[in-house]
């Protein structure tokens, strides 16, 4: 198992000790190991020792031997009869936002219920209004969760399965009678979402293949079998889906199953006007097969550009393709530095010579130190009283790492009325501000568009952070008329913010091309809380790529020193 994956196991076990009703401290103890663990700099391999993980404040010993059995891929016998006790049903239950262990226990011990089912009967016949602690008010909330739930049920998050696919496909591709292979469907599109993973191989030998596929150590359940597709369902839940196909076949079988539908209808259409059939299998003119040795060869055919995966949504790409006019995407590489990080000054867990050493590492040139402004109590948001600390700080990190900028930024907080939360003084001190809304969440659409726009309008705005204030598989956005936030965003000079963390990835790419379409400049941001967040800026080079753009309408590809230049106009606008 990686870190990521031990993390989880030990709150999966803190959660099962609550539930079983164990020692608070016991519990705690587990709870406490998992926040260690995910906040530490610790690299996690099969070898690591004990005592390594003993000098993570928070890991005892025996936590530490069990975190090493992890790391080796060994069962724990603790999570295995913890996970006997406890119906799996009851365990769903904590998928529900607007439950913890404790009301579950309540409720599974005082009315035996045992899977979501049950619960939502329970909400529908008034079983939980009476109960103490529940009320009709947070009834209601239970009901919205579960709908929330099952509208999601059977999604992952692209971050979440991303390395698994590429795991399953790296099998794939090392089979000696593999000629050829890739990911496609939307996960090739880099979709937010994802509900299966797709693959296709070329081979001569497809059933052997499928053979190989099947017997694959990831497999925890066999969907379908045949004799050129199967289905398998991984260890962690997700479908994957695989066609083996002839090398011959494999340019067209490819872009077919990566869609997506909508570019996949598209294209038929436009091919069927040259009298081109197009499938799976191939194109085809007066029954005769064009030949194409890759996409590339494919697109040649109807006189395209090459159009990459993220574009094929059907979003105006053909078109582009066949003008010439297909922008030229930003890379990963192409990104100089990140803003929008949270350290130990704020509710970050990695202290700012940490963040800024590792970016550096990373190639970059700069970094935004982003912390919460004093409205987030929640999150220890800087008082004014701080601000001059968290400046000293600032320059004397900087001095420690020989070309590195730091620029100093805060994340103010919108309040109700579209106010920022510091004096303009205060706020002229900052090299930028990210302007963001993290209370109020239910106001009408006109008041809560009307709301950021005010923030917009403020001189001090530098960018707009999570803009819609989506969570993937959690929580809808917020009502917002978002074109007309960056209709007034173009017209005062403030950047919108793709927020890279996998659970938001917000701006939506659509919107984001529109932004594109506005000449509004983007700046892609991790919103990093620890050391490991700050590669997630890569999800949102994705989003960016799949909204049109290019490293010049991306900020922060600029070098440190048109990035310092760049700030300085925008203060004094």
């Amino acid at each position: 198992m990686d870190k990521k994956e031990i993390v989880n196991v030990l709150e999966r076990i803190s959660v099962l000790l609550e539930l079983k009703g164990s020692n608070p401290f016991r519990t705690r103890a587990y709870q406490n190991a998992a926040r260690a663990l995910e906040a530490s700099s610790i690299s996690i391999g099969g070898d690591i020792s004990a005592k390594e993980l003993e000098k993570i404040k928070g890991i005892g010993s025996r936590i530490a031997e069990q975190i090493q059995a992890l790391a080796r891929d060994d069962d724990l016998d603790l999570l295995r009869e913890l996970a006997e006790d406890i119906p799996p049903g009851v365990i769903d239950l904590l998928k529900i936002p607007t439950l913890g262990p404790k009301k579950i226990k309540y409720l599974y011990q005082t009315l035996k219920i045992e899977n979501i089912s049950e619960l939502e009967l329970a909400c529908e016949e008034n079983r939980l209004s009476g109960l103490p602690n529940f009320g009709p008010k947070t009834q209601e909330n239970i009901l919205k969760g579960i709908q929330s739930v099952k509208k999601y049920s059977g999604s992952f998050l692209y971050a979440d399965i991303y390395k698994q696919a590429v795991e399953v496909l790296e099998n794939i591709k090392s089979h000696k009678l593999v000629q050829k292979a890739d990911l496609a469907g939307s996960i090739r599109r880099k979709k937010e979402i994802i509900r299966d993973i797709d693959m296709v191989a070329a081979t001569d030998k497809p059933q052997q293949v499928m053979d190989f596929f099947l017997s694959l150590e990831q497999v925890s359940d066999v969907i379908a079998r045949g004799a050129s597709k199967s289905s398998i369902k991984l260890n962690t839940g997700i479908d994957v889906d695989i066609r083996a196909v002839s090398p011959l076949q494999y340019p067209y079988a490819l872009h077919h199953f990566t869609g997506s539908k909508e570019h996949n209808t598209a294209m038929r259409s436009m091919a069927k006007k040259k009298r081109i059939k197009i499938n799976e299998y191939g194109l085809f003119k007066n029954g005769t097969l064009i030949g194409c040795k890759d996409e590339k060869d494919f697109f040649n055919v109807f006189k395209m550009e090459y159009i990459p995966p993220e574009l094929r949504e059907n979003y105006g790409e053909i078109e582009a393709a066949k003008e010439g006019r297909l922008p030229k995407l930003v890379k990963k590489q192409d990104i100089k530095g990140i803003f929008h990080i949270h350290t130990d000054f704020s509710d970050g867990s990695m202290t700012m010579l940490q963040a800024c050493s590792y970016l550096k590492g990373l190639g970059m040139q700069y970094a935004g130190i982003t912390e919460h402004s004093k409205t987030a109590a929640y999150a220890r948001g800087l008082k004014e009283a701080g601000i001059e600390e968290y400046f000293k700080e600032i320059e004397k990190v900087e001095k420690t790492l020989e070309d590195f900028t730091i620029f100093k930024g805060i994340e103010s907080d919108i309040l109700p009325e579209g106010e920022l939360d510091y004096s303009d003084d205060i706020l002229d001190e900052f090299d930028f501000v990210i302007i963001a809304i993290h209370s109020h969440f239910n106001m009408q659409e006109k008041k809560m568009t009307d709301r950021i726009i005010t923030a917009i309008k403020n001189r001090h705005s530098t960018m707009l952070g999570h803009p819609t204030g989506r969570i993937l598989l959690a929580r809808d956005p917020y009502k917002v008329d978002i074109a007309r936030v960056i209709d007034k965003a173009s017209e005062y000079g403030v950047d919108l913010e793709i927020n890279a963390n996998p659970h938001r990835l917000d701006l939506d790419w659509r919107m984001v091309k529109y932004a594109k379409n506005k000449e509004v400049k983007i700046f892609i941001n991790p919103d990093a809380h620890h050391l490991e967040n700050l590669n997630d800026y890569m999800y949102g080079v994705d989003i960016a790529r799949k909204g049109w753009l290019e490293a010049k309408d991306v900020a922060n590809t600029m070098d440190r020193h048109k990035m310092r230049k760049y700030l300085k106009e925008k203060r004094s606008r």
